[in-house]
Formats: structure tokens, C-alpha cells, sequence
């Protein structure tokens, strides 16, 4: 009978504390969207538009401008697949981070912004008025974004030179400061709109 309470106790806390974000988001303008069947982007066409990806918690995070990726199935999961060189700020984040987002954003100024700048040299959301706010996972995003997508972590790793098969990779990082690219494949677990 305890056990029961308790389980009963839980779910209810659960229901509340899910309730309470959809809310908030809602608050910003958001509604949740079924990514498989209310997404109607290209996959091969959606990252040639660039896109924010952040990552971090509530203590500290940051954003960068992404233009790889990819969306779709893997291991029976909808999943959304993002590429961060080593030296980005962002990788950081990204590796200390079980979920991160990927943002939609209306303001070609911002996507300019945050892939011109460094989070290390300062806040860069706070320098473009961005308003920060969390999904229930604790994953960033911005107020100001027309889509946010977030994402749990299922697999990363960097790409390792060893495994290039031709010349695309290996013309591409004779020359790039930022170092190899780490993949990080995501679960799709929740997205909004505006």
C-alpha cells in the first residue's frame, strides 16, 4: 500500500512538473509539435540554412552557428545528428551536456553573430539581447527562436583521419584551425514552434 502512495506521489510531481514547463514554454509563444509528422523541412535542404545549436545548464552554456547536420532515423529513434569542431567553445558544452538544442531563428544577424564570435570572450546572447530559457531537461534555448528542437545525447565521437576515404575529409582538415569535427548524434525528445 506504502509502495502504491509513492508511486502514485511520483507520477503526480512528474505530471506537474511536465505541465509546468509546457506552460512556461507556451508563456514564450511556443507549441509542441510532433517532429515525424508536423516538420516540414527538407532534411537535405533544413541545414543549408544555418541553425543555433547551444548546449550547457543553467549555471553556464553557450550557442554557436552550425551548418552540418543532418535529421532523421537511427537505431529506431527520430534523431538529429550535429558536427562541432574540437577548438569551438560550444564542444565543451557539448561534451559536459546530456541534452542540447537546435534553433530556428528569424534574425540573420544573430546567426552572424554567434558564428563570428566566441562564447570565451564573453556572453553572447546577453550581447544580443537573447533571452535564455530551459526545457525540463535543462537544456538552453532562446526565447527568440521560430523552432527548437531538443535533443538527448546517444552517441559521440570525432571523426578520426585514419577512416577518410577519399579526398573530401582530408583536403577539408588539411587546412582548418578548428580540428577535427565531432559528431554528436542526438534522440529527438521534444519540439517546439512558434
Amino acid at each position: 500500500m506504502r509502495l502504491k502512495s509513492i508511486i502514485i506521489a511520483v507520477v503526480a510531481m512528474l505530471a506537474v512538473g511536465c505541465a509546468g514547463q509546457v506552460k512556461a514554454q507556451e508563456k514564450h509563444g511556443f507549441k509542441p509539435i510532433d517532429i515525424r509528422s508536423e516538420f516540414k523541412e527538407n532534411g537535405f535542404d533544413w541545414f543549408h540554412s544555418p541553425l543555433l545549436l547551444a548546449a550547457g545548464n543553467k549555471k553556464a552554456s553557450n550557442a554557436m552557428t552550425i551548418g552540418w547536420g543532418a535529421i532523421g532515423t537511427l537505431w529506431g529513434r527520430t534523431a538529429l545528428t550535429v558536427y562541432v569542431a574540437e577548438k569551438r567553445y560550444t564542444k565543451e558544452f557539448m561534451d559536459g551536456s546530456k541534452y542540447f538544442t537546435v534553433m530556428a531563428m528569424p534574425d540573420g544577424n544573430v546567426l552572424r553573430y554567434m558564428g563570428n564570435n566566441s562564447g570565451r570572450n564573453g556572453d553572447k546572447a546577453a550581447a544580443l539581447g537573447l533571452h535564455t530559457a530551459y526545457t525540463a531537461n535543462g537544456a538552453p534555448y532562446y526565447t527568440e527562436a521560430m523552432l527548437v528542437i531538443e535533443c538527448e545525447t546517444m552517441y559521440a565521437a570525432p571523426f578520426d583521419p585514419q577512416y577518410f576515404k577519399n579526398d573530401v575529409p582530408r583536403k577539408r582538415y588539411s587546412n582548418f584551425p578548428a580540428g577535427v569535427h565531432t559528431m554528436y548524434v542526438g534522440e529527438v525528445i521534444g519540439a517546439w514552434t512558434k
